[in-house]
């Protein structure tokens, strides 16, 4: 065999080598990036570059911002079969938040006088099956400032329809995401934000099952003829 025929062999063969190494370079990476893209919404909305500080208290988990003094998002499962099992009547009150540092944490008194409700994002009603779940959505790190004829109708409205659809499934993954402006108003003596409006976001990954709600934090808005219907929209659109 000539030299220049075994030149071109091996330079064939080597080019063989190299293409069978891009491809398997792109194989890897295309199945490390479909494992990215496999995210929750919960881990989508909480996690270490979105919050300053996580608040996990194995009930509840909290995405807090330190600048705005308020909570960003909210995720809970509820369980078909707890939400509805027990009604606990008497209510805890509203206790601050001890794992954040005091310079950070708002007050019960930053609500007074401010035309806002104190706004559960994890809502009382689904949590009140035992004294632990029910005390563990009364820190005010899962409080919002909430225009209370959102909370107190159109939102309540939505916890219900959400602990409805917990029973259906049997299980129902929730993200509330809470929505601010560039420039957010402020309340209280600890200058807490008060939000332009707050999403929820219902999944059930085994039942292919996920919904989005939006609603408006304005005061004064009239609820008389809303429906939870009407506030649905694309998860896609669902933002901070």
């Amino acid at each position: 065999m000539s030299i220049l025929r075994k030149s071109i062999m091996v330079v064939i063969g080597l080019s063989f080598i190299g293409c069978g190494e891009v491809n398997n370079s792109i194989i890897s990476n295309n199945l490390s990036g479909n494992q990215e893209d496999k995210v929750s919404y919960s881990e989508k909305f909480i996690n270490r570059d979105n919050c300053n500080q996580i608040i996990d208290n194995q009930f509840i988990k909290i995405c807090y911002d330190y600048g705005l003094k308020a909570t960003k998002a909210v995720s809970y499962t509820l369980d078909g079969d707890l939400v509805n099992e027990t009604n606990i009547n008497k209510r805890p009150s509203f206790y601050v938040e001890k794992s954040l540092e005091p310079k950070y944490r708002i007050s019960t008194t930053d609500y007074t006088n401010s035309g806002y409700d104190r706004g559960h994002m994890a809502p009382d009603a689904s949590f009140d099956w035992s004294e632990e779940s029910l005390k563990a959505v009364y820190t005010l790190a899962n409080i919002i400032p909430q225009a209370p004829q959102v909370n107190r109708n159109s939102w309540a409205d939505l916890e219900k329809y959400v602990r409805d659809k917990a029973v259906e499934l049997g299980e129902v993954d929730v993200v509330n995401v809470v929505k601010y402006g560039q420039r957010s108003s402020r309340m209280g003596e600890n200058k807490m934000a008060i939000s332009k409006g707050y999403y929820k976001i219902l999944y059930n990954e085994s039942d292919s099952y996920e919904e989005c709600f939006y609603y408006s934090n304005k005061l004064g808005v009239s609820t008389t003829s809303d429906t939870v219907e009407q506030h649905k929209v694309e998860c896609s659109t669902v933002t901070n």
